[in-house]
């Protein structure tokens, strides 16, 4: 049994020294299975090895761009990218231009914006009728009385107040909408009270200015832009 027991612990130590002296080259040719050598510092690994392992992606390497040995490559990039938001700017601009033009009046209604008539022969004291835009627009001739008149009209007795003054550009020529401010009817020329304009519809009665003095109709009949072209003729529009 003393034999045995001896024999035992001479095999372990036997073991035991074996792995001591074995156990330093087994971990280096691990670390050299795995491509990784130690030298105090850094990792450093084996290209060749890495192969062995598997596939390298060199797309990163492949494809990267060296801004410092191609920059002409750097300066095209710039100039790909400008060129694109030129064509972009240019672009939206055309858009703006052909909307603000679709926006615009064409030839033949700015035609009919404005138009011309004669008024030489429109006798003083007397109105007549023209249509502008598909409105009735009334031109009177005033007398001098008529204009003394409705000059010396106080604001006090306006419910709309203007002056004459300010309705006419020339004192002998009124030049108004025929349309009544209350709900759209074509007043009657030289009738009502105030020797002016009467709408039938509700009863308002215009003076000889066009201005509002009794009846229903909040406003002034409307004075349209116009000017003279000459003495004898009118643009209204």
């Amino acid at each position: 049994q003393r034999w045995h027991s001896q024999n035992r612990s001479s095999t372990m130590n036997a073991a035991r020294r074996a792995a001591t002296v074995l156990a330093p080259r087994a971990r280096q040719s691990f670390l050299r299975t795995n491509s990784q050598v130690v030298l105090g510092g850094p990792r450093v690994f084996s290209t060749q090895q890495l192969h062995e392992l598997g596939s390298v992606d060199h797309g990163f390497t492949d494809e990267r761009v060296d801004k410092v040995a191609e920059p002409e490559r750097r300066a095209f990039t710039y100039l790909m990218l400008s060129s694109m938001r030129f064509a972009y700017a240019s672009f939206a601009r055309v858009l703006v231009i052909k909307f603000v033009a679709s926006m615009s009046a064409s030839a033949d209604v700015l035609a009919l914006a404005s138009a011309e008539f004669e008024l030489g022969e429109v006798d003083e004291g007397s109105t007549i009728t023209v249509k502008w835009r598909g409105k009735p627009v009334f031109i009177r001739h005033r007398t001098a009385a008529e204009i003394s008149e409705e000059a010396a009209v106080s604001l006090a007795h306006l419910r709309d107040q203007e002056t004459d003054e300010e309705r006419t550009l020339n004192p002998k020529w009124l030049v108004v909408l025929g349309i009544c401010t209350h709900l759209g009817c074509v007043p009657l020329g030289d009738a009502g009270d105030f020797n002016g304009w009467f709408c039938p519809c509700h009863g308002s009665h215009y003076d000889v200015s066009g201005r509002i003095r009794k009846g229903p109709a909040p406003l002034n009949l409307e004075v349209p832009p116009y000017k003279f072209l000459d003495e004898e003729k009118i643009l209204v529009g």
